[in-house]
């Protein structure tokens, strides 16, 4: 048996694809001047690092003035029609050996990114954390051939999976435990287990999902790999493990498999391969078995799960949490210090890292170590910079890192990231029909999963479907945010489904399926049962999300004793609390508390009412139109949640005050303009404009708290609805108010949030 020493670089990774230059055109190849390929990881077929073989060396381009220009060449080069984009800072991981080129300017029509100014071979003052990739578009050129292709089978490993062997475990997901194999060629192949140690187990279980390996009984699997007659295994395995009745040929592709245990792929490991008829190899061993132990969400038996909410319990609020992530399982990291919530900042971020939170959340390892804000930014405290993991920690907290002053970062620089999770197989039970799109259609749903009965399609009930539940089917489609959740479907009538299958969905927003959230199961109730009642969605891979600005809320706030002749246009709009109406209208007056609001989108697209501009409402005694009924709403409440100011239901134009540096307005109401809040921008309603109060005539002096909750019934779909509620505290003698302590709903730690609730009020006017 012949075995070829395979050793993968830490950073070269699957598929690389080996093009000549050609000056004459991409079919024709030229001499051995140039040759480019795509490396790194994770990454798909169409992008990645750019490394190119000059002088007998592979090296890289750094990305200093690296332009779309640049990868337009390069993409072309490879055989595909354009780029689409390109990525900095090693965003495939960082390269080894010589860095080629640096500062390269491509006018984009040369033939060869050689062709392009640049400042010579070999001649950089950049390091492989400024690698240069490209993406390109996933279109091939018209009769390009790969002229030179090199055979690289030998040298990677892209596709991993466990096969359970047990029966009943076989029906069972997530598969936690089974045989690893290798995706190779057409079909599936075994690992070796010689040598096999936990550093491998525990990089296998992080690519498929896994926080931790554990122990196995790697006997009970030797039987299951032992050549014998089916009809014998059938007779010594019992049947509470019943094993596969009819035996696999093993095929062993992997041996002397050697991880360290901070991969995060299998193909960064040192390995070798078996070549030539590996069906008899791996004499003295057995096919390669791993356990994974899963995280809270993917635990399966109420043992388990229990087991791992005493452990939560015992170790209190967790200090690390992801928002504003679609899927499970990525998002903007936050870090909890002190009794604030905080981010991180991006400098020297990297998949070591980022697979230490993975694992701390419960997840497996990282697939991608974001930098930018690419998850949007966050608010408050910036904690950490330059974290630096080895891999190996049990906490972010455990890594070293430097403590930063506002000069460091700012929120552009959020980090994020995006880990892999286990395979649940919930989107092979959801999907849309009839739209434009794939990201848009009616709901179909199967059902009849796990009670032995044939799987069965059918439609969705409509009655209170609206954003959450959207977000929810979006998400389990792999979609995304869900932009609008849909009642009514009749256009989308293109499919054969037409039986009402599932009814009375109530969903939080945060469930990985739609059977998670509340239904009606079997007794289906559902008034309107013809198609055009089906529920809808509309997805979209990016959504906004709006946030107050807590500080300005509490350095406006004051009193106002307004005349009832200036508040006819206020009674109108319902910017009073109900006794108004009882008032000797026009005498007397109203006491409101007033303050201004400054409302950011700190997402990923533009905040747009959910209404069209057919639909908008013109005030005339305000003169200009609402784009939303309920865009805000603003309450008093007493320390124990009572509300004793009624919620003013703010009906607002929404426009671009201000945006932040390099981001232009694009949404002005003047004129029946379009309405929205672009992203990096804010729509400022002053304390001195009307409705910008809560009526407190009513109110007697005492303790209390002030909230503000935006777009309060989730009419516009965002990516975070946790922080779009502040609160404050407010003391209030009949005369005059203190507002103090204003922050966002979800800033604060759990304990410190109980503070804020407990709140015994203030004894004289001195906040401290």
């Amino acid at each position: 048996m012949g075995s070829c020493r395979a050793w993968a670089p830490p950073e070269l990774l699957v598929l690389s694809v080996w093009l000549w230059v050609s000056s004459a055109g991409p079919t024709h190849p030229p001499g051995p001047a140039l040759r480019v390929r795509l490396a790194g990881y994770p990454r798909k077929h169409n992008e990645g690092r750019v490394e190119l073989f000059y002088n007998d060396e592979w090296g890289t381009i750094c990305d200093d003035d690296f332009t779309l220009a640049n990868a337009h060449v390069l993409c072309r080069h490879l055989g595909f029609v354009a780029a689409t984009g390109w990525a900095h800072s090693a965003k495939y991981g960082k390269g080894v050996g010589r860095i080629w080129l640096d500062n390269v300017n491509c006018a984009g029509g040369e033939k060869s990114i050689g062709d392009c100014k640049h400042r010579g071979w070999g001649n950089s003052d950049c390091s492989h954390e400024e690698d240069a990739g490209v993406i390109c578009k996933d279109e091939r050129i018209p009769g390009f051939k790969d002229s030179n292709v090199i055979e690289t089978e030998q040298s990677h490993v892209e596709e991993v999976r466990l096969r359970a062997v047990v029966a009943g475990a076989r029906r069972q997901l997530p598969v936690t435990e089974g045989i690893v194999e290798v995706r190779y060629k057409d079909s599936w192949a075994q690992i070796c287990d010689e040598g096999w140690g936990s550093h491998n187990s525990r990089v296998v279980c992080g690519m498929l999902g896994f926080p931790a390996e554990r122990k196995v009984n790697r006997n009970f699997y030797k039987l299951a790999s032992k050549s014998q007659p089916k009809q014998k295994r059938r007779e010594d395995v019992g049947p509470k493990k019943r094993l596969f009745a009819e035996r696999q040929q093993l095929s062993y592709r992997l041996h002397s498999v050697s991880c360290a245990g901070t991969e995060g792929h299998l193909s960064l490991c040192a390995f070798e391969f078996y070549r030539g008829n590996a069906s008899a190899a791996c004499g003295a061993g057995s096919p390669a078995v791993v356990s994974c132990v899963p995280g809270p969400q993917f635990a399966t038996g109420s043992a388990h799960k229990k087991k791992q909410r005493q452990q939560q319990q015992q170790q209190g609020q967790p200090r690390i949490r992801l928002k504003g992530g679609a899927k499970v399982g990525e998002g903007r990291v936050e870090v909890l210090k002190g009794s604030e919530w905080g981010t991180i900042c991006d400098d020297r971020w990297n998949l070591l890292s980022a697979s230490v939170v993975c694992r701390e959340l419960g997840f497996g390892s990282a697939k991608e170590a974001l930098t930018g804000a690419r998850m949007g930014q966050g608010t408050g405290p910036i904690h950490m910079n330059e974290v630096q993991c080895l891999g190996t920690e049990k906490s972010l907290w455990s890594c070293p890192f430097k403590n930063i002053t506002q000069e460091d970062c700012k929120h552009t620089e959020d980090v994020a990231v995006r880990c892999n999770v286990p395979y649940m197989g919930y989107e092979t039970l959801i999907r849309l029909s009839g739209g434009r799109s794939r990201f848009e259609g009616r709901v179909e749903v199967a059902v009849g999963a796990g009670t032995g009965e044939q799987l069965r399609w059918g439609l969705v009930c409509s009655e209170g479907w609206g954003t959450l539940e959207a977000m929810v089917a979006c998400r389990q489609l792999g979609l995304g945010f869900a932009n609008h959740g849909l009642q009514e479907t009749w256009y989308w009538d293109a499919s054969n489904v037409t039986e009402m299958v599932l009814s009375g969905v109530k969903c939080a927003g945060h469930e990985m399926s739609l059977s998670h959230c509340q239904h009606h199961g079997s007794s289906l109730n559902c008034r309107n049962t013809g198609t055009r009642f089906a529920a809808g969605v509309i997805c979209s891979e990016t959504a906004s999300d709006l946030l107050l600005h807590a500080p300005l809320v509490q350095e406006t706030a004051y009193i106002e004793d307004r005349p009832l002749h200036m508040l006819y246009c206020a009674a109108e709009e319902s910017c009073l609390s109900s006794s108004a109406r009882l008032a000797n209208w026009p005498y007397g007056h109203r006491r409101l508390l007033r303050f201004s609001s400054q409302i950011h989108n700190n997402g990923r697209a533009d905040f747009r009412p959910k209404a069209g501009r057919h639909s908008w409402v013109w005030h005339e005694c305000h003169r200009h139109y609402h784009s939303m009924d309920i865009f805000t709403h603003y309450d008093i409440l007493t320390p124990n949640g009572t509300k004793v100011a009624e919620g003013h239901k703010a009906s607002f134009c929404l426009e671009d005050t201000e945006c932040e540096e390099d981001v232009a307005k694009r949404y002005e109401c003047a004129n029946f303009g379009e309405q929205g809040i672009t992203v990096g921008c804010w729509d400022l309603y002053r304390h001195d404009i009307d409705c910008q109060w809560i009526d407190i005539t009513d109110v007697k002096p005492g303790n209390y708290i002030l909230q503000v909750v935006i777009n309060p019934n989730f009419e516009v779909a965002e990516s975070d609805f946790t922080n779009n509620a502040m609160k404050c505290n407010c003391k209030y003698d009949g005369h005059r108010i203190w507002v103090h302590s204003c922050h966002i709903g979800d800033a604060l730690s759990e304990e410190a949030n109980k503070r804020f609730e407990q709140y015994p009020g203030q004894l004289n006017n001195q906040i401290s």
